[in-house]
């Protein structure tokens, strides 16, 4: 049985330079009933204008990963790591014992549109690192395409024990997924419609449940999959 998250029950914050949507407990925002999905802590959704971020703050004892919409962000950290990340780019940040760092859009007229994920790791104090890939559109085209994974050498290496996959689906394609063990799912429609069995999904709806699934673009549709211990 899946429990259906709809976009429009998503926490909304934000400033005159920034608009979040937030699908967990985040900052300001609290809902009791949505503070976590096993280690899933945090998917907020970001449009950050032109000429405008986050300064240097703090993290600590969280993987965080940033998958990029549209747009480009740039990222500085006390590792001394510094990059631009546009469309089609995953970023991969270990907090561990701490680290400090930024992100800010640089373009002068272009808004950046991104989801931040956050995800609980198996233990503290882990040493930050940081990581970062380019997944082509055409790798994700009508598949689970793997993002992120603790032991395949062809995604982002986490310490948690789960996947993410993105898929980008044509319309009326077909996709399911069947978790070989037993596990925690979370579906997340990043943009387009889709159909799971009788549950029609647009773009920032949720389902969230432990059984395998099957999905149906009723027009063309981008998801992210969380396969979670």
């Amino acid at each position: 049985m899946w429990l259906i998250h709809r976009a429009e029950e998503r926490g909304r914050t934000g400033a005159k330079w920034l608009k979040s949507a937030h699908s967990f407990s985040f900052g300001e925002y609290y809902n009791p009933e949505a503070v976590s999905f096993g280690p899933l802590r945090v998917i907020n959704e970001d449009v950050v204008a032109p000429q405008s971020g986050f300064p240097m703050h703090p993290h600590k004892d969280m993987e965080i990963i940033t998958y990029i919409l549209s747009g480009a962000l740039e990222h500085r950290d006390s590792m001394g790591n510094g990059s631009v990340i546009r469309a089609g780019d995953v970023q991969y940040m270990c907090a561990g014992t701490g680290v400090r760092h930024s992100e800010w859009n640089p373009s002068v007229d272009t808004p950046v549109h991104l989801l931040q994920i956050w995800v609980l790791p198996p233990q503290n104090a882990l040493p930050p690192s940081y990581d970062q890939r380019h997944f082509a559109d055409v790798a994700k085209l009508n598949c689970w395409c793997l993002l992120v994974a603790p032991d395949r050498e062809d995604a982002l290496v986490v310490h948690q024990n789960f996947r993410l996959y993105a898929s980008i689906l044509d319309q009326a394609a077909e996709l399911g997924y069947q978790p070989t063990t037993a596990r925690r799912l979370y579906l997340h429609v990043v943009q387009g419609v889709v159909q799971v069995g009788d549950l029609l999904l647009s773009a920032g709806d949720a389902i969230s449940g432990s059984e395998g699934l099957s999905v149906i673009a009723t027009q063309s549709a981008e998801l992210l999959l969380f396969d979670l211990p």
